[in-house]
């Protein structure tokens, strides 16, 4: 900022440019730009389970374990599985069953996602509710 405080009767022209103006303005848009930002939560809802105090199961859950090998190969419970087809009886009469069992994936590390979708997939359609994917520490390397 500059002040032209020499001899009045000159006719110098003031080259200097008055900025107060501009950092006024600049000043009010900065308070109305942080005035209108939203808040921003840093929090994931999630529902959780509500404590019951009630004693676990007497019996522990059946656990049927299917494994999506590396080239696509899907194995229930150990055994190969015989096409699509086959996956979908077996996934039918899990979701038909009164108490689910729990269902455990586990894909090889290198299998594409597309088989592991496929089954996921399936199971969903076919009402399978109770399914997780097991042994993900492998893959966070």
């Amino acid at each position: 900022m500059a002040m032209n405080v020499g001899n009045s009767s000159s006719d110098d022209v003031m080259v200097d440019m008055n900025t107060t103006p501009l950092i006024d303005v600049m000043l009010v848009l900065l308070v109305m730009l942080i005035i209108t930002i939203p808040v921003q939560t840093h929090a994931v809802n999630m529902n959780m389970p509500i404590n019951t105090n009630q004693p676990p199961p007497p019996t522990p859950p059946e656990i049927v374990k299917i494994d999506v090998d590396f080239d696509g190969t899907v194995y229930w419970q150990g055994q190969p599985v015989e096409g699509r087809g086959d996956l979908q009886v077996k996934l039918y009469r899990v979701a038909q069953t009164p108490v689910q069992p729990e269902v455990h994936l586990n894909p090889n590390k290198l299998v594409e996602y597309k088989h592991v979708a496929m089954v996921l997939a399936e199971a969903q359609r076919l009402g399978v509710t109770k399914i997780g994917i097991v042994g993900n520490e492998r893959f966070m390397n």
